[in-house]
């Protein structure tokens, strides 16, 4: 078991006091977006067994089955197939997609075959795997998620009384789910940004307008002028409002699997995914947008956010989701509660997000040999390889990233 040293990622869109606040740190001033754990070699967590610091991404190099298990090595590879953060949004994430693993496959090779450079600001695989996610909240937490119906998507544009949005309505209520949805983000995404952009600015009056009276959606028109403010004039903010708007609340979750449409808006939670970068944009940022390709991965389905709630299971509380490379579950400590004891055959990276947690490895009596013992306050984390027995205890909320094998 191993206390983690973590990077902190300075995006412009990060909080300035979130994560400063999780970690009992004094503010910079400085935005401070994703606290980053585990061995992506972006920003490796840092680990010391006695000689010093090194990279978990390392120490997995040196000993992959000793650390992952034979069981994890054996399905995804030599190498930690999650990667867990804090995300910290003090405003607007891009509008984005993630392909499947066919589709990042093929398009890494063929970006490869075409020699485009890795750290190119126009390549879309930066590696050959897929990236689906799932962020649970830590706060209150506002995001859109996949396609809302049509038909409830064509009274939301109506009701904003803009003489340009008329066509798109009136697709959205004629055609097929699937067919108005391509066509009308198609539509959006492909027109001259100058001209659609006193579209967007008329759109983005109205919403705020609508906002303050009321009404079924008040809480979406006041999101959508949120990412206006932010980005003004961008055809985004109308591809935006093709999405569910959701808001969660602590400890509720979203699963975002390949080509669903999502954006991050504000708030503080714990983020888990599969190890990778690759990211498709439709707007909402000053990076590429590669119209055709994002396009080609988007899945065109109506529905609702699906948010989840955890389930729980003999004491631990689980986000149920479809995907292997990662699973993340809570604990919710009592003082006056019985030790949990925990173990897996496969790599754990434990995180505290309130409270003090104790974690105990090794033998039941605290003298014994091979007793090792971590305190985590809010913030701090662990890694802990596969096969180790674990003893949780406390008061506080433990979060449990790991993998299914």
């Amino acid at each position: 078991m191993d206390r983690l040293a973590n990077t902190v990622r300075p995006y412009a869109w990060g909080s300035t006091t979130a994560l400063p606040e999780l970690l009992g740190t004094a503010p910079t001033g400085e935005p401070q977006a994703e606290m980053w754990m585990g061995a992506h070699p972006g920003a490796p967590s840092r680990i010391d067994r006695g000689a010093g610091p090194v990279s978990l991404a390392e120490v997995i190099d040196a000993d992959p089955e000793a650390e992952l298990g034979p069981d994890a090595v054996r399905a995804f590879g030599p190498r930690l197939p999650f990667l867990f953060k804090v995300l910290a949004a003090g405003s607007p994430l891009s509008l984005q997609v993630h392909p499947d693993l066919n589709q990042a496959r093929d398009g890494f090779a063929d970006e490869e075959r075409r020699g485009v450079p890795i750290d190119a600001a126009h390549r879309n695989y930066k590696d050959a795997n897929h990236k689906p996610e799932l962020i649970a909240a830590l706060t209150p937490f506002d995001g859109l998620c996949g396609f809302r119906h049509p038909a409830q998507t064509a009274d939301l544009l109506e009701d904003l009384g803009i003489d340009e949005l008329t066509p798109y309505v009136d697709i959205l209520r004629a055609s097929p789910e699937e067919a108005a949805l391509r066509e009308v983000l198609t539509a959006v995404l492909s027109a001259d940004h100058h001209v659609i952009a006193g579209t967007v600015e008329r759109a983005a009056v109205a919403a705020e307008q609508l906002a303050g009276k009321g009404g079924p959606h008040a809480d979406a028109y006041a999101a959508y002028a949120v990412l206006a403010h932010h980005f003004p004039g961008d055809p985004g903010v109308l591809a935006a409002m093709l999405l569910n708007h959701v808001q969660l609340q602590p400890g509720e979750a979203l699963f975002l699997g390949a080509g669903i449409p999502h954006a991050y808006i504000s708030g503080l939670g714990v983020e888990l995914m599969a190890n990778s970068d690759n990211v498709l944009r439709s707007g909402l940022t000053p990076k590429h947008v590669d119209v055709p390709e994002l396009l080609r991965v988007v899945r065109f389905e109506a529905g609702d956010a699906g948010v989840l709630r955890p389930e729980e299971v003999a004491g631990e509380e689980v986000y149920e989701t479809p995907i292997d490379e990662f699973r993340l579950s809570r604990f919710v400590l009592a003082a006056a509660g019985r030790p949990r004891a925990l173990v897996s055959r496969t790599p754990q990276i434990l995180l505290c997000t309130a409270g003090t947690v104790r974690l105990r490895t090794g033998e039941e009596d605290p003298e014994g040999p091979g007793q090792t013992e971590l305190t985590l306050a809010p913030g701090e984390s662990a890694f802990v390889r596969a096969g180790e027995q674990l003893t949780l205890e406390g008061e506080g909320t433990l979060y449990r990233a790991t993998v299914v094998a």
